[in-house]
């Protein structure tokens, strides 16, 4: 069975242009990773772990919008990835689960010290 590849509107569909340009703001305003909150280089190019790159807050396979910059962040290429599609969630005093927040994850490497071979 072959696997079906799904469209993403960020990447290749309707939202893609409102995306790069969100994507431009946030790269000329923003300087800090949302997932990891550490700094963000910009001399760093992919496929460097520590490269930068736009995080959607809420995933888009989550429901989140694929292009609204109150959804998209600044993250490290390696935060986002580990990141995937998770989000945290605590309950709230009444028993009802909230999100709210991504940053709360586990980091298995420490990125910052990486050295490319």
């Amino acid at each position: 069975m072959a696997a079906t590849k799904r469209n993403r509107p960020d990447h290749d569909g309707t939202h893609r242009l409102a995306f790069e340009r969100n994507k431009k703001r946030i790269y000329a305003t923003q300087t800090v990773c949302g997932i990891c909150g550490k700094p963000v280089d910009f001399s760093l190019k992919y496929p460097h772990p520590m490269s930068p790159c736009i995080d959607h807050i809420i995933p888009v396979a989550k429901g989140g919008h694929p292009s609204d910059i109150d959804n998209l962040q600044l993250a490290h290429w390696c935060c986002n990835r580990q990141k995937s599609d998770k989000l945290q969630k605590t309950k709230t005093e009444k028993g009802v689960l909230d999100t709210i927040s991504n940053r709360i994850l586990p980091q298995s490497c420490d990125w910052a010290v990486y050295r490319s071979q």
